[in-house]
């Protein structure tokens, strides 16, 4: 029986993959045997803990220090995993933070700026890297991992980094049009309320205690609940979503 949530043989390289979704996204694609690059910017100590997980495991990975707000980051990012694993089959996009909360007239250019190169400018870039690969080969995933803050703004403070969420799911679906003639999917996750270390930095007990109230489930999710939508949309089982953006937030947002 063929098992169409396999990534065998598959290269995949996950971006922000030292701490929540993108570690547990990284060792679920280990799992379903694709040999996986752990991106990370400072957490050297994060991405070494899940390349050990996927080993004792008996998967493949390694782990790639870059800056992917920038383009000599991104460029010394893609030849690391090329040269150590092959070209890549599975770019998650997934890099990204919240930097700070800040209303509008506490806003400055250089945070905005800040705030868009790493999640959505990162995003642009890593793509333009493999997409020549990918389409030489007519074949390749693209997963951009979004925020429910796309959608409805974010909590507060949050502005730019719901600006550059919404910009992302709309990138997807430019993306996910020019690409698929050549074989390339190309999709979006929007995560709501989980539980990483994003909102034990950004958010409050009292917030989340909030944000829990609003959610039908009655509960925040789990990054292995992410991971695991990220992983069918990478694989063969999701060969007809294309252009698509996957909420995943326990019924806080249904579209």
């Amino acid at each position: 029986m063929h098992n169409y949530l396999s990534l065998k043989n598959k290269v995949a390289l996950v971006t922000g993959a030292s701490s929540g979704i993108g570690a547990a996204t990284a060792t679920l694609f280990a799992e379903l045997g694709a040999r996986v690059a752990i991106g990370f910017h400072s957490n050297k100590k994060g991405a070494e803990l899940v390349l050990s997980q996927i080993t004792e495991a008996g998967g493949k990975a390694i782990t790639c220090a870059a800056d992917v707000a920038q383009a000599s980051g991104v460029e010394s990012l893609i030849e690391q995993v090329t040269d150590a694993l092959g070209p890549i089959d599975i770019l998650v996009n997934n890099a990204g933070s919240l930097l700070e909360r800040l209303p509008i007239l506490k806003l400055t250019e250089e945070r905005w700026d800040a705030v868009m190169d790493l999640n959505l400018k990162s995003a642009v870039l890593c793509t333009q890297k493999v997409a020549a690969s990918m389409i030489e080969r007519r074949s390749g995933a693209i997963i951009n991992i979004g925020s429910i803050a796309g959608r409805n703004g974010g909590g507060p403070g949050a502005g730019p980094y719901a600006a550059a969420k919404g910009g992302l799911m709309t990138f997807t679906k430019s993306l996910a049009k020019e690409l698929a003639p050549h074989g390339i999917r190309v999709n979006c996750v929007s995560p709501g309320v989980i539980d990483t270390p994003f909102h034990e930095v950004f958010s409050t007990p009292e917030m989340m205690s909030n944000f829990t109230k609003m959610i039908p489930l009655g509960r925040v999710g789990t990054s292995m609940e992410c991971a695991k939508v990220i992983a069918f949309l990478a694989s063969d089982a999701a060969s007809y979503v294309v252009g698509e953006t996957i909420e995943v937030n326990g019924g806080q947002l249904m579209l």
